[in-house]
């Protein structure tokens, strides 16, 4: 089927539309050419390092025009859930300034103090360290609930691989002995419900473009939506022969839209 026939595009940006600094060859191209079609185009990222007009401008930077709300990160939506689940609840963020400020500006008040804290979020953390660690012990030991942004085990970089979420999660489930209980980022629907609202379309007029099977693929095909499977991030196509999960289309990288 002509991937041009869908009203809505959803796409991962690490590993989908650029790596690092590099925008993906064709991913400008391809986003322009959408957009003259005037379709919907949100970006997705379970990455809570930089802030929605980080990513905007970094996209922009790149050549691809973005405004700050085309950007759904893990921040904004871990933000939006916690708003409707407990609001205003203190809270322990293992993450980086801009995820903290994210949920301070949603009306959270951030403690260190053990019997204060009500909710221990993990995440994307790359100043992790052993006192962060034993602040989430203490506080889960007296009750805080423990959820996280995103399921990602490595992050793709340049060159390579870094350490992601999941490690920050595995510590903190290794030292409580107490399974995270939400992970509101892809492959969660509560992701998918953000940026299909956002879009104003039905799930089946979208196209979820990745280049994860257990993220990105997961949650497109559980939304009811279509799923891409890109090659230029993480998955190669050996992986792909052994998944039980197949996507819709896969292609070399997102400039296959176009051709």
């Amino acid at each position: 089927m002509d991937a041009l026939h869908f009203l809505g595009y959803l796409f991962d940006l690490d590993g989908t539309i650029y790596l690092g600094e590099k925008l993906i060859p064709g991913a400008g191209e391809t986003i322009k050419r959408l957009k003259s079609l005037s379709k919907k185009i949100v970006y997705l990222s379970n990455k809570p390092l930089q802030t929605r007009g980080d990513y905007a401008a970094k996209l922009t930077r790149l050549g691809i025009d973005t405004r700050p709300e085309e950007v759904i990160n893990s921040s904004l939506v871990m933000a939006l859930w916690l708003s409707r689940e407990a609001p205003g609840a203190t809270i322990y963020v293992i993450g980086e300034t801009p995820l903290i400020e994210e949920m301070v500006r949603a009306g959270f008040r951030v403690s260190e103090k053990a019997g204060e804290i009500q909710y221990v979020i993990a995440s994307f953390d790359r100043t992790f360290d052993y006192r962060k660690l034993n602040i989430a012990l203490q506080a889960i030991k007296k009750g805080a609930r423990f959820v996280a942004t995103n399921p990602d085990r490595t992050c793709p970089v340049e060159g390579g691989e870094i350490p992601d979420c999941a490690a920050m999660i595995g510590a903190v489930e290794g030292t409580t002995g107490k399974k995270v209980e939400t992970i509101v980022g892809k492959p969660s629907d509560v992701m998918i419900r953000v940026a299909v609202d956002y879009m104003g379309l039905r799930p089946q007029d979208c196209i979820l473009v990745g280049d994860r099977l257990e993220t990105d693929m997961v949650m497109g095909k559980r939304a009811g939506m279509a799923a891409a499977l890109v090659l230029t991030g993480v998955t190669a196509r050996e992986s792909l022969k052994k998944s039980d999960l197949q996507p819709d289309y896969v292609w070399e990288s997102v400039a296959e839209i176009i051709k």
